[in-house]
C-alpha cells in the first residue's frame, strides 16, 4: 500500500554545480581572510622591532650623548677596525675614563666607565662610526675632522642596529647625532 502525503510546494536542495560553487567561494573568501590575518600578525611584529630598536637606540643615544658633554677631554679613539672605540675623560685625572666600545664580531655596543662595570647600551649594531672635529671651523664655518686629541671640540657619531623577527623580517634602525664637549678647556 502506498501513501501519498502532501507536503505543499516541491523543496529542493543544491545541486551538486551549486555546491562546489558556494565551497570554492568560500575557500576563496577563507583564503583571504587568513592571508590578511598573516600579513597583520607580520606588520604588528614588524612595528614591535622597530619600536624597541629605537626605543634601545634612544636610551642609549642619550646616555652616551650626557656622558660625552661632561667630558672635556677626548684620551684616544681607534674609527676602523674590527673593534671601535672612543674614550673621554674630565680635565683632572683622577676623574673616571668614559670609553664606548664597538666590536663587529659581536655586534654590541658598550660603555666601560673606571671603576664600574662594562654595560651593554645595544645589542645587533651591525655599524658603528664617529668622526672627531677640530675646536674651532674653518673660515666658511665648517668643522674640520682632526686626528688630534687635544684640538677635539665636536664628535659626529652613527650607527646601525638590524633584528630580525620570527616571521624572517629584517628591521633597521640608524642613530646619527652630533655631540660637543662642552667642558673643553680652549
Amino acid at each position: 500500500m502506498r501513501r501519498w502525503c502532501n507536503l505543499g510546494p516541491r523543496r529542493q536542495g543544491f545541486t551538486l554545480v551549486e555546491m562546489l560553487i558556494a565551497l570554492g567561494t568560500a575557500t576563496i573568501v577563507l583564503a583571504l581572510g587568513m592571508t590578511l590575518y598573516i600579513f597583520g600578525l607580520r606588520s604588528f611584529g614588524a612595528i614591535g622591532n622597530y619600536a624597541s630598536m629605537d626605543s634601545k637606540s634612544r636610551q642609549a643615544l642619550d646616555f652616551t650623548l650626557r656622558e660625552i658633554r661632561q667630558a672635556s677631554r677626548v684620551v684616544g679613539f681607534q674609527t676602523n677596525g674590527t673593534t671601535r672605540w672612543l674614550s673621554v675623560a674630565a680635565a683632572n685625572t683622577t676623574a673616571a675614563t668614559n670609553t664606548f666600545t664597538w666590536d663587529s664580531t659581536t655586534g654590541l655596543f658598550t660603555w666601560d666607565k673606571t671603576g664600574q662595570a662594562t654595560r651593554t647600551l645595544l645589542s645587533g649594531c651591525t655599524n658603528w662610526t664617529f668622526t672627531c672635529y677640530a675646536r674651532a671651523p674653518d673660515t666658511n664655518g665648517n668643522f674640520v675632522p682632526t686626528t688630534d686629541t687635544t684640538r677635539t671640540k665636536l664628535i659626529n657619531m652613527s650607527w646601525t642596529c638590524n633584528r630580525t623577527n620570527v616571521y624572517k623580517i629584517n628591521t633597521e634602525s640608524i642613530v646619527t647625532a652630533e655631540v660637543v664637549l662642552r667642558n673643553l678647556q680652549e
